[in-house]
């Protein structure tokens, strides 16, 4: 990386400011006291008024805060947060109880990867289908130890809405990569193992074949098998 493509020091300081705060406000640390003043927040953090005004303003977009004449800024309430941001996403799952939200996002996929499984069967090309084959490929490789289990197990989902030619699906590409990549964690550590595989490749065998009703199911009975772990694990805390 040379000079120039290093991030400016400004702009990490507001990104890091942005985890923080966003960090801070999903958390409820605002939830019983007010919001700082953009005076209040470039003093306790020791960054500048620029560096705070564009972290707030960042964290309005994600619909965290609300500011306004005279009233100043305000935490929203949760159900004005834009669940579809990653970074939003990966804080809400930080939460110590999460199996909730868990429930929520895999009733979500279970709407949404199927569908896009049966879609990938009819119109995937030569190019998606390599995709799809690729992440099982890592997947395989992740059992061996020559891959990371998670990254693989993330690309394939990620392939399969890629390849299914349905622009509103690819955009779900970097929720469902945030939301899998600490569900994956959770249910790896339930079960004491990695992905099933052989239904993984049951998925990719359906897609190939062009039959588009196998692919779907095979896939929600992939999604169905994590979203039973996750009901077995209701009892306690997925982050402890």
């Amino acid at each position: 990386m040379t000079e120039d493509d290093r991030p400016a020091p400004g702009r990490n300081l507001t990104h890091r400011l942005l985890e923080t705060i966003g960090r801070q406000i999903v958390t409820g640390h605002y939830a019983e006291r007010p919001f700082p003043t953009e005076a209040e927040l470039a003093t306790g953090h020791g960054v500048s008024r620029s560096v705070t005004r564009e972290a707030v303003k960042m964290l309005t977009a994600k619909g965290l805060l609300s500011a306004r004449p005279r009233l100043g800024t305000t935490v929203q309430p949760e159900a004005r947060w834009n669940l579809f941001d990653p970074d939003v996403l990966r804080w809400l799952l930080e939460r110590p109880a999460s199996v909730p939200l868990l429930r929520q996002f895999h009733e979500l996929r279970r709407a949404i990867e199927p569908t896009a499984a049966g879609l990938a069967a009819q119109t995937a090309d030569a190019a998606g289908l390599a995709r799809i084959a690729d992440g099982l490929i890592r997947m395989q490789q992740a059992e061996q130890g020559r891959d990371d289990p998670l990254e693989a197990d993330i690309a394939f989902h990620v392939a399969i809405l890629r390849a299914s030619s349905n622009p509103f699906f690819v955009q779900f590409r970097d929720v469902v990569g945030t939301a899998l990549r600490f569900s994956i964690q959770v249910t790896n550590r339930i079960k004491g193992g990695t992905a099933d595989v052989a239904a993984h490749g049951a998925v990719l065998a359906a897609i190939r074949d062009r039959d588009a009703d196998r692919a779907e199911r095979a896939m929600l009975a992939i999604i169905d098998d994590v979203s039973d772990l996750i009901e077995g694990s209701a009892g306690g805390s997925p982050g402890s």
